[in-house]
């Protein structure tokens, strides 16, 4: 079914103060669901985990709950989950134990295309473990990756390779599969930032060719934190630095202190929101719409892609009227509904000011993408816009508008 986006915006609290948000690359809006699980469980009872008091199996539950929906939404073993406090933290963190194997002559893998929680973690593990870094470089013609230039970078030295399932910026989606595959011939493992992807299609990290794969719910509609998945044999294998007395189970061995219980019930509403946005209540999240969670999320996101792709048409038919004053970077051919532009003779500062005062939200900078802006020469600030699943036409027109006023 169409996502009936009139009755979705409604969940949105902040959407009453009539601003259009074009800043979800950056982080969503929250709806209801999603801050009364948090607040349900913050009020309690709730103890530290354990099986005696009513307030300790809550917080038991929490947890539970939270490894079962991220089972669903990414397509692994609930005992794959790790909680993190951020994708940013999960990439250190992971970096740090698999760094534990590498030795002087090894090699790594990285991409230009990628946000810095990507790159500068793994290129700091390098450094303290004398690795060597190579890279997957961008044709500039199109955003798209060089894979000429990752076939010279792999090589039977190969550890790693680290790169993203959709770039924060551009948008663009690289051929996952075919790279992990190559990865994985040559005997390396793949690690796969999936932060920007998640937040617009349904992921199935063993498809993606995944071995450890790291998203943020609050950029699909949840609370700030981050989840990785690993396949559970790599889990078991590898073994954290972490305190005597925790346990050494999967995936708890991984989550260093007390886990937030408020903010795992959280990520797990968002969860349940997303696979009932094209029923007729999105915050039916009972499974009145039929079929396991994973199943209703497979339907509720593909309704999502095709709403999204609809208003990137409508936001590229736009700008493209406004004439050669606008430069779009995002030119791939498979790409998410973001959209990264320089204005010809003009600051994308004073561009997202004028927007805002509008009751228009689309950011301008560089976004930590550090490696893409350095490779393909763009200026910083560039301004972006990134659609959500409660953006609507009047949300594009008031963009486009604003746009042209200010040009």
């Amino acid at each position: 079914m169409p996502i009936d986006v009139a009755a979705l915006r409604t969940h949105f609290p902040s959407l009453t103060h009539g601003l259009a948000f074009f800043d979800g690359p950056g982080g969503t809006q929250t709806p209801t669901p999603v801050a009364e699980a948090i607040t349900r469980t913050l009020t309690g009872p709730l103890s530290n985990r354990g099986l005696v008091s009513p307030s300790e199996r809550n917080a038991e539950q929490a947890v539970a709950d939270f490894r079962a929906a991220y089972a669903d939404l990414l397509g692994v073993p609930a005992r794959s989950v790790v909680h993190g406090r951020s994708a940013t933290q999960l990439t250190y963190d992971f970096s740090r134990h698999l760094a534990k194997d590498w030795r002087v002559g090894d090699e790594i893998v990285l991409s230009r295309l990628d946000h810095d929680a990507n790159v500068r973690p793994w290129i700091q593990a390098a450094e303290h473990t004398g690795v060597t870094v190579r890279w997957i470089e961008i044709d500039a013609a199109t955003t798209e990756l060089d894979l000429d230039s990752y076939e010279r970078a792999l090589s039977p030295r190969t550890r790693l390779v680290a790169l993203t399932a959709a770039s924060n910026v551009l948008g663009t989606k690289p051929p996952l599969r075919r790279i992990a595959d190559r990865a994985h011939e040559a005997g390396a493992l793949v690690y796969v930032d999936g932060v920007h992807y998640a937040a617009h299609h349904l992921v199935d990290v063993p498809a993606l060719g995944a071995d450890l794969f790291v998203c943020s719910p609050y950029k699909f509609l949840g609370p700030h934190c981050g989840v990785l998945a690993g396949a559970p044999d790599l889990l078991e294998a590898l073994q954290p630095d972490k305190l005597l007395p925790s346990t050494n189970e999967v995936p708890e061995r991984f989550e260093f202190g007390t886990l937030p219980y408020e903010i795992l019930a959280g990520a797990t509403a968002a969860v349940d929101f997303l696979a009932s946005m094209d029923t007729a209540d999105a915050a039916d999240t009972a499974g009145a719409a039929g079929g396991s969670r994973r199943e209703r999320l497979t339907r509720s996101l593909w309704s999502l892609h095709e709403h999204e792709n609809a208003l990137r048409a409508r936001v590229e038919d736009g700008l493209r009227a406004l004439g050669d004053a606008v430069t779009v970077h995002s030119k791939a051919a498979d790409r998410t509904p973001t959209v990264l532009m320089t204005l010809e003779g003009r600051d994308a500062r004073e561009a997202q000011a004028h927007l805002a005062a509008r009751g228009v939200v689309a950011p301008a900078g560089s976004f930590y993408a550090h490696e893409p802006f350095t490779a393909l020469k763009l200026h910083d600030p560039a301004l972006r816009v990134g659609l959500a699943p409660y953006t609507d036409t009047e949300d594009v027109d008031r963009l486009l508008d604003g746009l042209a006023a200010f040009l």
